[in-house]
């Protein structure tokens, strides 16, 4: 049988075939990519001339290209279109994947070229950016073991080998969990108090599942469960609900403990802190932090703490507003979890006049993703063109080519919107092809949301905070499309971790906009804008449920530092979670956004652990970078985009982050306006 994956990738952009692929023809793929790549360090390594920037590091970024387009392939599949064949493959790969990095990275000729080039940097003539890659790659090199004692770099390998096994089987009982629970509502006593967009979305679930007609489901889909949180009037299924969606991982869902991802995650925790330890740390914490803009455990816990009390204060002010709701209901029952959205919405709707249910038909899908892509041609100069001739890997999939001002091909955008039990849950933004003018290569980058689709013949309905999420997947996207380097290492969101979110989280304030509401928020039925009077009204009730929102992204950041500051590992990490959460005294029916067994920017990779806190660390940044704008007196100002382009957008990693910054706003950050726009400075 024929490989597609061995031959040439002869769709539009360099895309694969995808209907051609099969799980099957993975590992021979990957067995001759890791072959050929060994052969090519072999060779930079084995060279008889000295190491120079050219014949070491910048042959080093080139190396092993079909290795990485497989990798970008076959993460892509495994996320976001897997089966029971591609996770079979996925667990098999883990581990000799993490081998071939270690063997990459602990290869001692090779590293001997590049620490001899760092040593010498000063004399080398580079330019700024080649200098760049070169002490990114030595840092990759040192952080990867290069200069461990042969024992102790077999020992590491092994970890990391055991870490990338029990990182797959984390994501993969989170996504058992999530796609195996339904929550049928076959009455219209269940249905009571949903209104029609979360009935719609409700009913497509069961089509997709196959369900008989007139049978609703509530799935773990952040995009549905919130919503049936927020209006259903029973309370019994609301805490059902609830219970499985906070459950996912404990080892008491309805699998029989299939999915229990405790014990799991006390190995992770355990080898991360051996891990550190290799490396001369005292716990992961300091080990992950030693490569961030925050650098310290110290300064984390500052920026946690300075939003923890005011939060906590805002909470207890919106605690009043919602017991006042259950008063008005007649409720006489202590305020639960599960009470909070459903209870929040009332008293929202009571104090400003607002219903999300009023607001939402002005959403479609559509049109807010049309929005989102004129505030790039408006900012950037980017124009985006329909490829409906290109054939993803799912039917969801929907293609854009990008375009520069002048015309000129800038990348190909990539967008997958819907929930699918065959997809894991939240959103994220890759890259299946990194921009680099050394290689010669146009980026290519896909976005991917858990949207509940809306009703058959009818549009997907966002919520504002859906709205947000587009955004700010497509401000990671930007990030990808608009780089402009030379190096492959350096470009798009390669950046440390607690600034990658920047541009994220930066182009959500353009989604607000009066001006951008005024254009896009239609109504799906009528067609009429949205009203001055309701845009008001969203403004007014933006900061109301701050306090709750902050506590529970801030109380997840402050148990995964706990967490990873630990000399060794728990052991019971539901009992750790919950004796941190009572040392910080959050309140019960707050809760938090992810508890450690689903937490998968912990433990489906390294990615984000010890680090979750960049999500607040970039929102300083953020907000204060947004504030260019505002004081320019035009939130689509020329001069500034065409700054924010360069010195953010475009620079990929060629550029210290810092550094970065202070050439876009020409100071460091503040933290006030971050304080100002979550509504926690003092009154």
């Amino acid at each position: 049988m024929s490989n597609p994956l061995l031959q040439d990738w002869a769709g539009p952009h360099g895309l694969p075939t995808f209907a051609d692929i099969s799980p099957a023809h993975f590992q021979p793929a990957f067995d001759a990519a890791l072959a050929a790549h060994r052969a090519e360090i072999d060779a930079i390594a084995a060279q008889a001339e000295a190491p120079s920037f050219a014949n070491t590091v910048a042959a080093f970024d080139a190396s092993g290209r079909p290795l990485t387009r497989l990798e970008h392939l076959f993460y892509t599949l495994a996320a976001s279109a897997t089966s029971a064949e591609l996770q079979a493959v996925q667990r098999a790969l883990a581990a000799p994947l993490a081998a071939h990095n270690s063997a990459v990275y602990m290869h001692a000729g090779l590293f001997a070229r590049v620490e001899a080039l760092f040593e010498q940097r000063e004399q080398l003539g580079l330019s700024a950016e080649q200098r760049r890659l070169l002490e990114r790659v030595h840092l990759d090199f040192l952080r990867a073991g290069a200069r461990l004692a042969p024992e102790a770099k077999a020992r590491y390998a092994a970890v990391m080998a055991r870490l990338a096994e029990l990182n797959t089987r984390f994501a993969q009982n989170v996504l058992g969990a999530e796609s195996s629970y339904q929550l049928q509502l076959t009455t219209e006593a269940q249905l009571a108090g949903l209104p029609g967009f979360v009935r719609a979305a409700a009913r497509q679930a069961a089509i997709d599942r196959g369900l008989a007609e007139g049978v609703h489901v509530i799935t773990l889909s952040r995009s549905l469960i919130v919503p049936f949180l927020s209006f259903s009037a029973r309370r019994d299924l609301r805490e059902q609900a609830w219970r499985a969606w906070v459950g996912r991982g404990d080892g008491h869902g309805e699998d029989g403990g299939e999915t229990d991802n405790r014990e799991i995650c006390r190995e992770i925790l355990e080898l991360r802190a051996e891990q550190a330890r290799l490396h001369g740390h005292g716990c992961y914490a300091d080990y992950a932090l030693e490569d961030t803009m925050a650098r310290s455990q110290g300064a984390v816990m500052g920026l946690l703490e300075r939003v923890w009390h005011p939060a906590i204060a805002a909470q207890a002010r919106e605690c009043e507003a919602v017991r006042g709701a259950m008063a008005a209901a007649g409720a006489t029952h202590e305020l639960e979890a599960w009470d909070w959205r459903f209870y929040a919405e009332r008293a929202k709707r009571a104090r400003f006049e607002l219903d999300e249910a009023e607001v939402k038909p002005y959403f479609s899908l559509d049109r807010m993703v049309a929005a989102m892509f004129d505030c790039a041609a408006r900012l950037f100069g980017l124009q985006f063109k329909a490829r409906p001739d290109i054939a993803g890997y799912h039917a969801d999939m929907r293609a854009y080519e990008v375009f520069n001002a002048d015309g000129s091909l800038r990348g190909l955008f990539l967008q997958d919107n819907f929930a699918r039990p065959t997809k894991r849950s939240g959103a994220w933004m890759n890259a299946l092809r990194n921009q680099s003018r050394a290689l010669g290569t146009t980026p290519v980058i896909l976005n991917n949301n858990n949207f509940a689709r809306g009703a058959a013949g009818e549009p997907t309905l966002l919520s504002f905070d859906d709205v947000r999420t587009l955004f700010h997947e497509f401000g990671h996207g930007l990030h990808g499309l608009l780089s402009s380097v030379e190096h492959e290492r350096l470009a798009g969101t390669q950046v440390l971790r607690d600034f990658v979110e920047l541009p994220s989280q930066l182009y959500e304030h353009w989604m607000a906009e009066p001006e951008v509401l005024k254009t896009f928020a239609r109504h799906w039925q009528t067609d009429e804008p949205l009203p001055d009077a309701l845009l008001a009204k969203l403004q007014a009730a933006r900061q109301f449920g701050q306090g709750y929102e902050t506590l529970r992204y801030t109380a997840s950041a402050l148990v995964d530092m706990a967490a990873h500051a630990l000399p060794a590992a728990p052991a019971d990490v539901v009992a750790f979670e919950r004796d941190t959460l009572a040392r910080w005294q959050l309140p019960a029916e707050v809760g938090i956004n992810h508890r450690l067994t689903h937490f998968q920017h912990l433990f489906s990779s390294a990615g984000y652990a010890a680090g979750y806190y960049v999500y607040l660390w970039a929102e300083v940044l953020d907000c204060d970078a947004f504030d260019a704008f505002v004081e320019a007196g035009n939130v689509f100002d020329a001069g500034v985009a065409a700054r924010l382009r360069e010195c953010i957008y475009s620079a990929g990693n060629s550029v210290e982050p810092g550094a970065a910054f202070r050439a876009f706003r020409g100071r460091d950050p503040v933290v006030e306006p971050m304080l100002k726009d979550r509504g926690l400075l003092p009154a």
